[in-house]
């Protein structure tokens, strides 16, 4: 039976996932659906070893595909991973879908990406590096009778196969080809040599063991010890379906590369019942054993290799390990109970490290960034989707000896320690940030775009001091966005937009994204593009991507006519379900240029019709080599090909290749055909073996074929056996910032490649280009490929760092991309430019809490961070008055980096106020932080515009709605005290012209939100309503911040048209869709009283530009590259001017003494009617008149009147609004309000 059709995984492979350390995979199995057989294999190799493919749910390996899922099937908030087809969310293993006890992972990490992808083992490759579990394909398995192979290991890619796969032996002529040239296959080996073949010939050395008398035994787990050990050891089990328990075990132990076994049951005792087997990563000749724990609770454990065990009983259920990455006698296990524990002597004795710990979310010490190795890093829940980072030591973890690092709860399922980053994620009102602490110091705030506004995020990889995540936007559902961070890991730029997604069995998220091995930078991607999914490949690290070049021909020569950019080669990226099998891509570092990978050509990606593609010059051209699936794996530290046939029926042919695909030998493996479960071998060994394990018929014992492909070699290779290879990407030799030349064995050549050589020849750097760089945080890449501000950044306004030094590092837009390695020219136009640090007066003085927090319990130690935009930090004193008569004062901003402590002993409201002060003038910023009152959400709605001396009405909508009464704070100008209400409304007048702040606080019970909002007060004004291009709906996310930098945008354009002062514009935005503004006409501040009539002529005049402007389309502006957006008017509002003072413009006069006179004459006749008998009253029939609105401007014939009676009342305004709030749920729309707003009516 062949590799992949036949053998589907259910994952009861675990890992020893420690997301900041070498990761470990420790068990998988095989199992057949007819008689109940599976096989696990116990490889624990470091998770370094293992990430050379990444799948992206949560942490990123090399095929790129995480998954990242909770318990509960829920996604997980923040999801690391590091495998190219990463998973990262927690997947609940195989009991969840089969019923079936998985055995104890040895660290089920949800969001975890694995370690670097150095040193990918042959038998690994295409492993994730975080806990997953792989989908059972029951439907296909019942229609093929077939076993099922059963791993539980690092990410796990949900990856279906296409239609049985046919056994075809192909036997070509011998032809000399170059790399388009269709592959040769030939018969070798004892087929085409006879019975006595010469030594000198290629030839495969097989044997053949079968496990007698444990047929009925239909779970196995296999290990082989270590690098050139000789001891494999298999540990069979029969599992009770109906039971749900092992009810038998054997333990068999080679020491012979697998020629022959002995069984162990007499040395570990004929009763025990052993149902895990573990290996220690830094001493494999450590091995640990579980007991069933039905039916008793103990561990054995072997110093020699499984020679001999001893036995210690526990008093509590493993589910999971986690070995120490460098102390080979320290473990952590977990237990179903959500214990903690720690051993530190190789499990002999257990101490209980913390209890209420997420499963999953438990770490050890990263050497050389935790001081002591024995630190362990811990999430423990204290409520509902709540938890706490907790540090303290492994032995001794009290609560006196508990660090709490991050201030605050955190998200359960959030925490991930990986590396040189600790992650962790916060979600308030429906929308999450994301923290992140580089170096293991304080915490900060992860920055994505501004207007990103992620829903959901996966840490991919944190490979060279850099994190890859995949972020979810708002505007998006089955796809996510490439995201790329500097080292720190705090400010990200997008780099590939809609990735293709999936679900794995467990719910988890799976990401297309795949690293290469060997080369630097290179990296695969599926992109979804106008419906189709299509593959990409990126050589500078994500800055520029370009579709895949179709191979000439097929696999049998003809003419493919597949021709870029309408047709193109697409992969398949995930990770293989089965540990024993190679996946759908494989690559390995140390054959560089070299990928291998299952896919398709045409215009997109199929799951059917698949075949078999190589390149050797880093994907700029590709071959077919097999128009079937095929499992491949490299031999010889990459100098030959594995190639085992995808087939339904058994097999007993393999093919090798020793010229990089070109050609083809086939040889026999086994003198019966045999259904092969999976293969084994010991990645980096100089001993040339490889294991195929399976069985003959359904019933039949389990079959270890041991194969010895020394033969295909006949010596070891010597200086003149490589050739030199240029790395290129479509002809450009630099790549990555330099021209590379790597060694590579000459194709054919039968020599054994040595482990030790040097694969890059030479390596020189480059010039720079716009390439090289990423575009910085803020600034994004146009068509040119230059980058340029974002229209919601401003990088004059940008926060300079002059704390340390006289000068700083102002950027230039370009973030040169980590790991390049080219040299900028004598202009040097990329790297940030140092600037003195010249005299400025301190703005945009900030105060918080460090989680923005307005309010604290009694005695908690609340920490306060100031943050400054612009000014001379280092000459700039900082005071900060606690409002409580305690004040404090820094001498410089640069002090105040780590938050400033205060602990309140007594309830109340305190005005907290900060103040920025140096020699070239002050800034003052305040926070008004309530003691022990809980909120949640609240809506200001304010006029933009008042008049000075009228009552204007304010409105808070507190959402959502609370059944207890709730007190409002309401904070105007600079008062010191606050209106407190007990309604939700106030009315107030504003006496002084200007830029005036309101401030309305709601509480009830502890909880307290806020909401300000700024009215500019003037005597007088003039408004406009505008309209705008569709486009600009399609890119709205109806949030305050969008709106106020749309508004900022749009009055630079009114005043860049008409050369009017922007200070005398405002542009307001109302909530909704279509998207509507307000332009509001301010008079210029510098004219007198004496000269308001004129004024307000002049006001008139500038309205009459505006309009005629606006209605020729000539006020436009640029929301992104190629979307231009054109404002309109739409009509006039109902007060475009309104003047308070005593003397009024001559037509407003007018207008008033004819509505006296109108006045009297109505009443003159209803007193006197009956006396009229020339006027005919009917009264009694009419119905009342509504009122009518009249502007109190000229009586322009086009100022449509309109009846007060057709606006709804402020009252109604707020109940539509949080109606539509509510209907929106939490995340984008809760702010989008479906009924917008109607202009405010000025009262005269």
């Amino acid at each position: 039976m062949g590799l992949r059709s036949f053998v589907r995984f259910s994952l009861l492979a675990f890992a020893w996932l420690d997301s900041f350390h070498p990761k470990f995979v420790a068990q998988a199995g095989v199992s057949s659906p007819r008689s109940n057989y599976t096989f696990y294999r116990l490889d624990v190799t470091e998770l370094e070893e293992l990430t050379a493919r990444k799948s992206t749910e949560v942490k990123v390996d090399n095929s790129a595909k995480v998954s990242i899922s909770s318990a509960s099937g829920a996604a997980v908030p923040l999801k690391p991973n590091t495998r190219k087809k990463v998973e990262s969310e927690k997947l609940r293993g195989n009991d969840a879908l089969t019923g079936i006890k998985t055995a104890p992972n040895c660290h089920n990490r949800l969001k975890m990406p694995g370690k670097k992808n150095d040193k990918t083992p042959e038998g690994d490759q295409g492993r994730p590096a975080t806990n997953v579990m792989s989908a059972n394909a029951f439907s296909e398995i019942k229609k093929r009778a077939k076993r099922n192979v059963r791993a539980t290991y690092t990410d796990n890619v949900d990856r279906s196969s296409s239609g049985d796969a046919r056994s075809k032996e192909r036997l070509v002529e011998t032809v000399q080809g170059v790399s388009n040239s269709r592959p040769e296959y030939r018969r070798t080996g004892e087929e085409s040599r006879g019975s006595n073949p010469r030594q000198s010939e290629p030839h495969l050395d097989t044997s053949t063991f079968a496990l007698s008398g444990d047929s009925a035994h239909n779970q196995a787990m296999v290990h082989w010890s270590g690098h050139n050990s000789s001891v494999i050891l298999i540990l069979t089990k029969l599992y009770d379906f109906n039971l749900g328990a092992v009810t038998e075990s054997s333990l068999w132990r080679s020491s012979d590369y697998g020629s022959t076994y002995s069984k162990l049951n007499d040395k570990v005792g004929s009763r025990t019942v052993l149902s895990y087997l573990y290996v220690c990563p830094t001493n494999k000749q450590k091995i640990m054993m579980l007991s069933d724990p039905e039916v008793e609770s103990a561990v054995l454990i072997s110093s020699d290799e499984g020679a001999s065990f001893e036995k210690h009983p526990i008093n509590f259920n493993i589910l999971s390990l986690l070995f120490h990455p460098a102390q080979e006698n320290w473990i952590l296990a977990y237990s179903h109970d959500s214990k903690l524990y720690s051993s530190m002597d190789f499990g002999k004795k257990w101490q209980l490290i913390h209890d209420n710990v997420m499963p999953g979310r438990f770490y050890w010490a990263v050497m050389g960034l935790d001081r002591e190795s024995d630190v362990v890093h811990i999430e423990t829940r204290i409520a509902k989707g709540r938890a706490q980072y907790v540090k303290c030591r492994a032995q001794r973890c009290t609560e006196g000896n508990r660090l709490y690092l991050f201030p605050g709860h955190v998200d359960t399922n959030s925490l991930v320690v990986q590396d040189e980053y600790v992650f962790t994620q916060v979600t308030k009102s429906g929308r999450a940030s994301y923290f992140v602490s580089y170096m293991r110091e304080s915490f900060k705030r992860m920055k994505l775009p501004k207007y990103c506004l992620p829903k959901d995020m996966h840490i991919i990889s944190t490979d060279e001091k850099q994190v890859f995540a995949a972020v979810q936007e708002w505007n998006q559902n089955n796809t996510y966005s490439l995201y790329i961070s500097d080292s720190p890991g705090v400010y990200f730029t997008l780099s590939l937009e809609d990735l293709r997604t999936g679900r794995g069995p467990g719910g988890n998220l799976l990401v297309d994204f795949y690293k290469v091995e060997g080369i630097n930078g290179m990296y695969l991607a599926n992109k979804l593009l106008d419906g189709h999914v299509k593959t990409f490949i990126t050589y500078n690290k994500g800055q520029t991507w370009a579709l895949l070049p179709a191979p000439a021909t097929d696999v049998a020569g003809n003419n493919l006519h597949c021709i870029l950019p309408f047709c193109s080669l697409h992969l398949h990226l995930e990770m293989s379900e089965n540990p024993y099998t190679s996946g759908p891509i494989t690559s390995k570092k140390s054959v560089p240029g070299i990928i291998v990978a299952t896919g398709n050509t045409g215009t997109e990606l199929s799951s059917t019709n698949l075949g078999m593609f190589i390149t050797s010059d880093a994907g700029n051209s590709w071959r077919q080599i097999f128009d079937e699936e095929h499992n491949v794996w490299f031999l010889d530290n990459g100098g030959a090909l594995l190639a085992v046939l995808h087939a339904a029926t058994p097999i007993r042919h393999l093919w090798i290749s020793l010229d990089e695909g070109k050609k083809w030998d086939r040889h026999s493996f086994s003198l019966a055909p045999l259904y092969v479960d999976g293969v084994l071998m010991e990645p980096e060994s100089d001993n040339h073996i490889i294991t195929f394990f399976g069985h003959f018929s359904h019933r039949s014992e389990w079959q270890l074929i041991k194969i010895d492909y020394k033969g295909l070699f006949n010596r070891r290779c010597m200086d003149g056996d490589y050739q030199k290879w240029h790395l290129h990407n479509k002809g450009e030799l630099c790549v990555m910032g330099e021209k590379q030349i790597f060694m590579k064995r000459r194709p054919g050549n039968r020599c054994m490649l040595a482990q030790d050589y040097s694969r890059i020849y030479s390596s020189d750097p480059c010039l720079c280009t716009a390439y090289d760089f990423e575009c910085d945080y803020g600034w994004e890449r146009q068509a040119d490929g230059k980058c340029s501000p974002a229209f919601w950044f401003n990088p004059n306004g940008a926060t300079k760092s002059c704390s340390t030094s006289q000068s700083f590092l102002n950027s230039t837009g370009y973030r040169k991309v980590l790991s390049n390695n080219c040299k900028e020219g004598g202009r040097n136009v990329f790297s940030p430019k140092r600037q003195a640090c010249r005299p400025r007066p301190p703005r945009g003085l900030r105060l918080s809490t460090t989680q923005a927090e307005l309010s604290a319990a009694v005695g908690s130690n609340v920490t306060f961070m100031v943050y400054l935009d612009e000014g001379d930090s280092l000459r700039t004193s900082i005071q900060l008055d606690f409002g409580d008569g305690i004040k404090i004062t820094y001498s410089n901003l640069s002090r105040t980096d780590d938050g400033i402590n205060h602990i309140y002993r007594t309830t109340g409201i305190y005005r907290v106020t900060a103040s920025a002060e140096n020699n070239q003038g002050s800034d003052s910023s305040t926070l008004f932080l309530h003691i022990t009152s809980p909120v949640e959400r609240v809506y200001l709605s304010t006029p933009t515009v008042a008049v000075r001396g009228k009552e204007v009405n304010l409105t808070a909508v507190v959402w959502p709605s609370h059944i207890r009464t709730l007190t409002f704070f309401w904070w105007f100008e600079n008062s010191s005290e606050p209106i407190i209400t007990l309604e939700g409304s106030i009315s107030y007048t504003f006496q002084r012209e200007g830029i005036n702040k309101v401030t309305v606080q709601v509480a009830s019970g502890s909880t307290i939100m806020q909401d300000s909002k700024v009215i500019t007060v003037k005597e007088f004004f003039r408004s406009l309503l505008l309209s705008f291009s569709l486009a600009l709906d399609e890119h709205n996310p109806d949030i305050p911040e969008w709106r106020e930098d749309v508004g900022r945008v749009v009055r630079t354009a009114l005043s860049q048209v008409s050369g009017v002062p922007e200070e005398q514009l405002l542009v307001s935005l109302y909530p909704g869709l279509p998207s509507t503004a307000e332009l509001f006409i301010l008079p210029d501040e510098h004219t007198s009283r004496e000269h308001k009539s004129g004024s307000e002529d002049a006001l008139e005049a500038i309205s009459d530009i505006f309009v005629t402007a606006l209605n020729q389309g000539l006020i436009q502006f640029e929301l992104k590259a190629d979307i231009n957006i054109i404002v309109y008017m739409t009509q006039q509002t109902l007060a475009p001017l309104v003047d308070s003072n005593s003397i009024h413009s001559g037509s407003a006069t007018l207008m008033l003494l004819t509505v006296v006179f109108v006045g009297l004459a109505a009443f003159f006749i209803y007193k006197f009617k009956r006396k009229m008998p020339w006027i005919h009253v009917q009264a009694e029939d009419r119905h009342e008149k509504e009122p009518e609105v009249i502007s109190t401007v000229g009586q322009n014939d086009n100022m449509s009147k309109v009846k007060l009676s057709e606006f709804p009342s402020p009252k109604e305004l707020m109940e539509k609004e949080l109606e539509a709030r509510s209907r929106g749920g939490i995340g984008r729309n809760m702010e989008r309000i479906v009924t917008r707003e109607f202009p405010n009516c000025t009262n005269v």
